[in-house]
This record gives C-alpha cells, structure tokens and sequence, in this order.
C-alpha cells in the first residue's frame, strides 16, 4: 500500500509509552449490567414557522393536508398547499433505561426534504416509536438550530455548520416504560465493554474477595455472573456496591494504528520486536525542464525554434540500518527512529518490513 504523509505532521507516537505503572479502574467503567441499556426511538413529523425555507416537494403538502384532517380541517379537493414555511423532518431521541413516563429527553430533528434551513421553525406533536413499533415518547416544541445559511440575489450564499439539523432540549414527553431484566432473577451479569478473559477473571476476584467465595463467576471473556438479592431494593444496593469495586484491567494487544489521512502513527507500549535490522533509505529523482530558443537572424526567413532540454538529478539519501534486539520496547524503537529524524512515513515502511519478515508480533492498522 503506498500512502502519502504529510512531512509537517509530527511522528505522534503517543508514547502513552509503556511503564510500570498499574491503574485501577471501577467496574461502572469498564462494564454494563445485562438488560440495563437505552433504546433508540424515531419518528416522524412536520416543523413549521420558518421564513420561506421550508420544502418545495410534493409529500409534504400532503403530510400538511393529513394533519389537517386529523385536527378536522378538510382542504377543498384540487388544492395543493404549497406553503414554504414547513418542512418534513425526522426525529431521533434515545430512551435511557428506566426512563418513566413524564419524565422529558432530548431530540434531534433532521430535514427530509429540500429545506434550506430549520432555523425558527417548532416541530409539532410527533409519536416516536421504539424497534417493536410502539410509541414510547412524544416530541414537540421549538428548535435550536446552531448553523446559517444566507444567500444574495446574484446567486451567493454562505452556508456555517448544517442548518437543516437542529435539537430540541427536553423535547420529548416519555409516555411508556421500557421493561428490563434487573429486578428478575437472583443474579446480576456485567458485561465488559470490551472483552478479555484475563479481565473478566480478575473482575470475579476482585467481587469475590470482598463478597465472599463463589459470589461472581466469569461466564466467558465479556461476561461475569454475580449472584444477587432477590428483593428488589437490596439488589439496589447489591448493584451499587459492585459496579464501585475497583479492578485492574489487562493490557490491551500489542497494536499499531496508522492514520493514513494525518500521518498519525500510535504505538501502543505492548509492541515487541524479535531480533532484525532493517536497511531503509529512499531514492529522489528530480527532472527539470531547460528549454532552449533559437532565434533566426533578421531577414533570414528562419523561423523561431524551441529546443527542449531536460535536467535529470538522481539524488540517493544515505540509507539508515536500524537494528533491534530481542524483546526491544516501545522506548527503543521510537528512540532508533528519532535518531536518525525519520518521518511518519518512514516509520511505517519500517514496522510493515518487520512485520513481514515475523519480527514483529503486532496488529497493524492502517485507518
């Protein structure tokens, strides 16, 4: 793969570098109660009041006459209601867990149609229903829109951030609750947001030296079963002295991640190299043209004449040998490369050969 670098971005390699350095972290950080999630929620609607903006499409003068209807207002037969000042949006909120009914989330509404901006527009009452197709919220309410659009009568515009999207804090009405597992049963299963037996093995040691014997058991690498109260406000309780114990998590893999974009690379403190040396250098040829002009003398009948002439410069940078023992660190290899002022690029030409050549026992990403 060949890929471009950009020479004026630093070879950010984060050395988030390897130390000795153990860090604790809770396990409300590091993972989930089974059944305790959110839900996303969507919908569909109208926002009017804006000032000519709205929609020139067909489907929302005939949203326009449906809503009309329902509110008992009948439009003559023929009559198309072309007003610019709605347009047809959806809406997309997420229901937290154990949202109740009354209880207010927020929303964020996105055009449909060819508006050119939302701005000073109020959405009106519009159901949002969950993946089983019940309504669970109801939205309404005036948006707040943080992008611009202004256009002239030449044809200009300017355009800051997305007018077409805006949100609408505390917009919807939760009129249904979702239910879940928590109070079931005499267990409670966390779920690592990542997954790792050594992680999940070390989460059932850390609950049990504190609960006791057999109370958490790790079930594969993302999940640990912790037996529970069966009455619900203790296991409240239960839940809430858990998710505050704190565990020590493994290492993540040995992984190189390569922004192709930036020229980011990031090294994280797990890369090992087995013994090698790698040769790397890099050819430069540069061709330029020096054309020549020959002019006739006066009264010749010469004609003016271009000669072409070209330059070619081959310049061949001194090639750099890098040389790693067994079991070289992050330290080293950074180190080696800042030596000799390597660039990103060269980096990566370097740890793609190592791991071609089974020296180097990483993931290599290339995002």
């Amino acid at each position: 793969m060949n890929t471009i670098y950009k020479p004026s971005v630093l070879l950010l390699l984060l050395a988030i570098a390897y130390s000795g350095v153990v860090y604790a972290e809770r396990i409300k950080d590091i993972a989930s109660i089974d059944g305790v999630r959110s839900n996303q929620l969507v919908g569909y609607g109208l926002v009017v009041g804006l000032d000519k903006s709205g929609d020139k499409t067909a489907f929302t003068g005939q949203e326009l006459r449906s809503m009309l209807a329902r509110l008992g207002l009948t439009l003559p037969p023929g009559i198309d209601p072309k007003a610019k000042n709605i347009a047809a949006v959806s809406i997309q909120a997420e229901l937290p867990a154990f949202a109740k009914p009354g209880q207010t989330i927020d929303v964020t509404v996105s055009s449909l149609g060819d508006a050119k901006s939302l701005r000073g527009g109020t959405l009106l009452m519009s159901p949002l229903k969950g993946a089983d197709g019940q309504v669970y919220a109801i939205a309404q309410g005036s948006l707040v829109v943080s992008g611009l659009s202004a256009s002239g009568q030449d044809g200009s515009s300017v355009t800051v951030n997305n007018p077409n999207v805006g949100r609408i804090p505390n917009g919807a009405t939760v009129e249904r609750v979702v239910s879940t597992s928590f109070a079931e049963g005499d267990a409670l299963i966390f779920n690592l947001h990542t997954s790792d037996f050594t992680t999940a093995n070390r989460m059932a040691d850390s609950i049990n030296k504190v609960l006791g014997a057999n109370t958490a058991k790790a079930i594969d690498a993302t999940s640990v079963r912790v037996s529970a109260p069966v009455d619900p406000d203790q296991k409240v309780t239960f839940a809430s002295v858990v998710e505050n114990m704190m565990v020590i998590p493994d290492d993540a893999p040995a992984r190189v991640i390569v922004n192709s974009r930036t020229g980011t690379v990031v090294i994280n403190g797990k890369v090992r190299v087995q013994p090698a040396a790698v040769s790397h250098g890099s050819l430069t040829v540069t061709i330029t043209e020096d054309p020549k002009v020959s002019q006739p003398n006066a009264f010749s009948n010469g004609q003016t004449v271009v000669t072409p002439k070209s330059n070619v410069k081959i310049d061949e940078e001194k090639n750099h040998m890098f040389v790693f023992n067994p079991g070289v660190s992050l330290d080293e290899i950074v180190k080696s490369v800042n030596d000799v002022g390597a660039a990103p690029s060269d980096l990566v030409a370097i740890l793609e050969a190592l791991k071609s050549a089974g020296a180097l026992h990483a993931e290599l990403m290339v995002i």
